[in-house]
């Protein structure tokens, strides 16, 4: 395992701590010292994202050394400045998920954007709480959620917040969808409160996120008031049956108030008929909340675009910037056609706590006091890197890397493809196990191969459940992947089918 080779550090100054009784306290270090660690972890930084090509897509945690993280230990006395480095190169930087190297194709994970990288470094520095008061990266966040919904080509009103990724971002825009519908029925509080809320129901596709539900749940929604809508052969919501289930609901004294569309389902990249639901959601009074965490810029790929026709209609849009764009992990974004539904959802207010409501606090947008300033900064820096056509740029990389991921398939002997996307998944299969000496069901197989492909550390995939069957399934969303590395993904494949069949 070869990780970065720490730079030799200059002599360092006599006392590398102050001391407490000098006046600083026991967080000061001398400020040599505190630029040679600097120093010291940028050419670490840059070593370990230079190399990483050079290191195994994953690693096993060892058990005896999870258990000695998780122990939780503290020494009596402090340490200096460079034990932590020593610590990050030794125990943590060996064993990654495996996301920034560019044979990952199991989850919609990408690696961090160069300008994204530094640009954390410089947010925490600057330490802002872009929750509250004034700073100017709360109003710099207001621009870079102004563009992201550009991009995505929602209305010109859009407004938002950003959140830690699409699972907060599913539930401030369903927890404003409630406060809007309760609001139109005039119910926000008391007996009408209680009575409404107790018939709220809301819908989404048999191929929604786990995190929407998770989201009904925290706002107070039972399963069985939560819908799963079937979806058609191409895994898109079946509208008809969506018209169906809410009309039923309604016949029954229910209250229908929120539809969530997939802009790219994460099993297979499916897109919903997004003006077919929000016709509905409009002759039925809901409100039609799109989940793009990972698709909802679709709409800037020419050969996607025709999918996403209706996006501006949308009442909200969760977008993760962590995902296509490669902001650093931490950047999800919340977008609201009307933000001040958000508003209306999530500000309160305290007598320590005195905000401008003419130019309102970005915590009024979400259940966030606290905030960090390195959203707003690292998607900035991201976006800049960018530019509105290395934006598509990016997007397209990943779609021609899945075309041709689908023809190697299609081309090989012993497997088939089992998707067609739109977006840049790949869900695919092989050849049963009865007589062939493999497993005996082709889920085990698929379970075996996908285990063997991860702990030989050359690449690295998963399985999926597709139409009731467990699949191989590879994403790609890493700028870094070549046609070289998803060649060798299917070596990989291979390889370990030939393993297990000689075992």
């Amino acid at each position: 395992m070869s990780t970065p080779s720490k730079t030799s550090r200059p002599p360092r100054p006599p006392s590398a701590r102050l001391e407490a009784g000098g006046g600083p306290g026991p967080l000061a270090v001398h400020p040599k010292v505190f630029r040679d660690e600097l120093a010291a972890a940028a050419e670490w930084v840059a070593g370990y994202l230079g190399q990483i090509t050079e290191r195994p897509v994953a690693r096993p945690i060892p058990s005896a050394h999870r258990q000695d993280l998780a122990a939780g230990v503290l020494p009596q006395e402090g340490q200096d400045l460079e034990a932590l480095l020593d610590f990050v190169d030794r125990a943590i930087a060996p064993y990654p998920t495996g996301n920034g190297h560019p044979a990952f194709f199991a989850w919609i994970n990408s690696p961090p954007s160069p300008a994204g990288v530094i640009a954390e470094l410089l947010a925490t520095a600057i330490n802002a709480t872009c929750g509250m008061g004034e700073h100017a990266l709360m109003d710099l966040e207001r621009g870079v959620v102004r563009e992201l919904a550009s991009l995505a080509g929602m209305a010109v009103t859009t407004g938002g917040v950003l959140t830690s990724g699409g699972s907060m971002a599913n539930l401030l825009c369903l927890g404003a969808a409630r406060t809007w519908f309760l609001r139109c029925h005039d119910a926000t509080d008391g007996p009408a409160y209680d009575r409404t809320h107790a018939r709220l129901t809301a819908y989404h596709s048999d191929q929604a996120h786990m995190s929407v539900a998770k989201a009904a749940a925290v706002i107070g929604l039972p399963p069985w008031r939560l819908r799963t809508v079937p979806t058609t052969s191409d895994q898109r919501m079946d509208v008809e049956a969506l018209q169906a289930m809410v009309e039923a609901d309604r016949a029954r004294g229910l209250l229908p108030f929120c539809v969530v569309s997939n802009l790219g389902s994460t099993a297979g990249g499916a897109v919903d008929p997004i003006e077919a639901i929000t016709r509905v959601c409009r002759s039925q009074g809901l409100w039609h909340h799109g989940d793009g965490a990972w698709g909802g810029l679709g709409a800037l790929v020419p050969e996607l675009a025709p999918l996403y026709q209706g996006v501006a209609d949308l009442d909200s849009l969760t977008v993760d910037p962590h995902k296509t764009l490669s902001v650093p992990v931490g950047c999800g974004a919340a977008l609201v056609t009307d933000p001040a539904r958000l508003r209306d959802a999530f500000a309160f207010r305290a007598s320590y706590l005195d905000g401008d409501q003419d130019w309102p606090w970005m915590s009024d947008y979400t259940i966030e006091l606290t905030r960090p300033g390195t959203r707003a900064l690292t998607l900035w820096a991201t976006l800049r890197q960018l530019g509105r056509s290395g934006v598509t740029d990016l997007l397209q990389h990943y779609q021609d890397l899945a075309r041709y991921l689908r023809g190697r398939v299609q081309q090989h002997p012993t497997m088939e493809l089992c998707n067609e996307g739109p977006l840049p998944v790949v869900c695919f299969r092989l050849a049963d196990g009865p007589g062939t000496g493999l497993p005996d069901t082709r889920a085990d197989l698929h379970t075996a191969v996908a285990a063997r492909v991860q702990a030989r550390g050359h690449a690295y995939l998963a399985t999926v459940c597709h139409n009731g069957e467990t699949v191989l399934r590879a994403c790609l969303c890493n700028y870094l992947t070549t046609t070289a590395d998803v060649d060798t993904l299917l070596q990989e494949v291979q390889s370990a089918v030939d393993h297990l069949r000689t075992a």
